[in-house]
């Protein structure tokens, strides 16, 4: 399935442009559903989105999302319900431990009392992008998922979830787990108690799973971003830093949208000032992306889209009405061109982005060379530690495994260029391999 994940700046438009994609592609003739966690109220503006109610489904069939809107043809809308899911899953929890709660004499909490806390939103965005991806496509049959994400540092965030929950599991139950399950029955009758070990390998297990396939479905070459920005004098700051932060994590930058476009040419002082501003700044855009990445210039329609496409206006184009005939993905008609459908992608594993350059008989080195476009010199950081190399962006770190080669290796240096992170390692004598 193709991903399109929208985000970028806070305030820029990210729900409009979202929806602007998912748009264009059901006009290709693609069935596009657009998911969004937005809770401002724009969804119901612009879309027609309920809001959501509380689950009645089991929690093996319950989705984090409303029941879908068709708010055009060919494209459906719903929003990710993060408080409710989060209820239904600790709802779901505390019933599979009741016998572990009674133990210890808790008390449940009832589903009345339960409160979103933060980061449920992120965990609910994973569980929706694995839930649609999983849905069967005889019922579901969507062609292209747009996902309305967070401003970009918390995006980034998100899409590192997976990994770094994964890299958490393997340290606090490593593989020796089996001899813990052969002592198990012994413990137990010293203790007096039954172990929980059983269930809660079986429950890290099932989060590894889990946390697999959305990691594969973030790093498949079918998912791509989209960074939105309000063209201005701190837009290209921030976008260098989610730029860096989506490539410490692989993360496909198909296209920036610079949204809200003032005209140019104007008589008007006030607007003609704040036109050049979005005009120097779309020049520093297009010379810091283009032409690796596409910027699109998207106008400003001087209203709301809806009310573009609002009945009281006879000169705009009418879309499809939605439910009660109040006319559903209304002045994104006129954003549908420019912002571009997204093009299709394979669903396969992306190549890898790290590469090592192997330079033994000239300078006696290995360069891993990663990619980091937009990453300032003074913000990065490195450490080496064991078979790990742990990479700091600004606010952004990964732990990434040494490749085999550089395991039997020492760092002797590294430098950045031209949004590449050269780093040098020179052969240990006593691991790396003598030639005969």
């Amino acid at each position: 399935m193709r991903t399109v994940l929208v985000t970028g700046t806070g305030g820029a438009g990210r729900t409009t442009v979202a929806a602007a994609t998912a748009l264009a592609a059901a006009r290709e003739g693609r069935r596009a559903l657009l998911l969004t966690a937005d809770r401002d109220g724009t969804p119901e503006a612009l879309l027609g989105l309920p809001t959501p109610r509380p689950a009645t489904a089991t929690s093996a069939e319950r989705l984090p999302w409303s029941p879908p809107v068709e708010a055009a043809p060919g494209m459906w809308a719903a929003r990710i319900a993060a408080d409710d899911w989060f209820r239904g899953e600790l709802t779901s929890l505390q019933e599979r431990g009741s016998g572990a709660l009674d133990m210890l004499g808790a008390t449940p909490l009832d589903p009345e009392e339960l409160t979103g806390l933060p980061g449920t939103e992120a965990f609910a965005v994973l569980r929706a992008l694995r839930a649609v991806h999983d849905a069967d496509p005889a019922a579901a049959g969507w062609d292209v998922l747009v996902v309305d994400m967070p401003p970009a540092p918390d995006t980034v965030a998100v899409l590192a979830l997976p990994e770094q929950l994964r890299r958490y599991l393997r340290r606090l139950l490593p593989a020796e787990r089996q001899a813990a399950r052969a002592l198990r029955p012994m413990l137990a009758q010293l203790a007096g108690v039954p172990m929980p070990a059983q269930k809660l390998y079986e429950t890290a297990g099932r989060w590894e799973r889990e946390l697999a396939a959305v990691q594969a479905l973030i790093e498949s070459e079918a998912t791509t971003v989209r960074l939105v920005v309000d063209p201005g004098p701190l837009a290209d700051r921030a976008l260098r830093t989610a730029r860096a932060g989506l490539a410490l994590y692989g993360c496909r930058v198909e296209a920036v949208v610079a949204n809200r476009l003032l005209p140019t040419g104007t008589a008007d002082p006030w607007l003609a000032a704040l036109s050049g501003q979005q005009q120097a700044a779309l020049k520093e855009l297009h010379g810091e992306w283009a032409p690796d990445v596409p910027v699109r210039e998207l106008p400003h329609l001087g209203r709301d889209p809806l009310e573009a496409n609002s009945p009281r206006d006879p000169d705009a184009p009418q879309d499809s009405a939605g439910p009660g005939g109040v006319p559903q993905a209304g002045g994104l008609a006129a954003l549908v061109a420019p912002v571009g459908a997204p093009e299709p992608r394979p669903d396969r594993p992306a190549a890898e982005p790290w590469t090592v350059e192997d330079r033994l008989a000239d300078e006696g080195e290995l360069v891993w060379r990663l990619p980091l476009p937009g990453a300032d010199r003074d913000a990065l950081g490195l450490v080496r530690r064991g078979d790990e190399l742990i990479v700091t962006v600004g606010p952004f770190h990964r732990v990434l495994p040494l490749p085999s080669a550089l395991r039997r290796c020492t760092v002797s240096g590294a430098g950045l260029r031209d949004g590449r992170l050269h780093v040098r390692f020179a052969p240990d004598p006593e691991l790396w391999p003598r030639s005969l």
